[in-house]
């Protein structure tokens, strides 16, 4: 089944277009000119990326991600036409998972749609049949916390169960698979299958950090375990007590 994207966006030309365009590569896309429009699709129908505007009249994209975040584990883009650092950080922190300034061009938009899938993909459950059986993937453990890749979960050992969106997850997974290594961003990019690069890449990561940091450090402004090498990356550290 192809995989289905709806847009909400009040430029009704343009979403038009974008859903033309993703169609054209083999996507089902659905289109609403405001949030209400956009809840009403997601009642009925199962979405697995949403690209949002955030300047709409009404609900803006920012409260609609809150919303959609909550309903499960859809990818969300945000576009915007102020192309503000504070609309990304903003965007960024309440959860999505891609930034798009507007006007965008179609071909980046599909390859920002096509490496948030894949990313998703990967921390879906399997449905498919079983593989043959490959080796455990190695629990990672610092301070209180127990990093399991393959049941995706992150435990802390008092509190239980860590909630983090598909995107912390990832990032996290990226930076446990080197422990005690410093990743520059550019390595941790491609972990992600991130295709960004340059300036742009590099704050995403950093914004996605600082998100990361707030739910697993106990000072995120003193990191214990995800700490930053000047001019060089982050490093998980394993050795840290919580």
């Amino acid at each position: 089944m192809p995989y289905t994207i709806a847009i909400a966006d009040d430029e009704e030309h343009l979403a038009e277009a974008v859903a033309e365009y993703l169609a054209g590569h083999g996507y089902d896309v659905l289109t609403a000119p405001n949030a209400a429009a956009f809840r009403a699709l997601v009642a009925e129908r199962q979405i697995d990326v949403a690209i949002l505007d955030i300047a709409m009249p009404g609900e803006d994209g920012l409260s609609l991600a809150r919303w959609l975040r909550r309903q499960g584990r859809a990818g969300i883009i945000f576009a915007s036409a102020s192309g503000s650092p504070m609309d990304r950080i903003v965007g960024l922190e309440i959860g999505g998972d891609d930034y798009l300034s507007k006007p965008y061009d179609l071909r980046e938009l599909l390859a920002r749609v096509r490496s948030l899938i894949r990313r998703l993909d990967a921390a879906a459950p399997a449905t498919a049949a079983p593989a043959p059986a490959a080796p455990p993937a190695r629990l990672v453990r610092f301070g209180l916390f127990t990093l399991d890749p393959a049941s995706r979960r992150l435990t802390h050992r008092d509190e239980g169960p860590v909630d983090l969106t598909a995107a912390e997850f990832d990032l996290l997974e990226a930076l446990a698979s080197r422990p005690n290594r410093i990743l520059s961003r550019g390595l941790i990019a491609e972990l992600l299958g991130d295709e960004s690069a340059g300036a742009e890449g590099d704050r995403r990561i950093d914004v996605r950090i600082t998100r990361l940091r707030r739910k697993i450090e106990p000072d995120p402004d003193s990191p214990r375990f995800i700490r930053t090498v000047r001019g060089e990356g982050y490093v998980l550290s394993t050795e840290e007590s919580a």
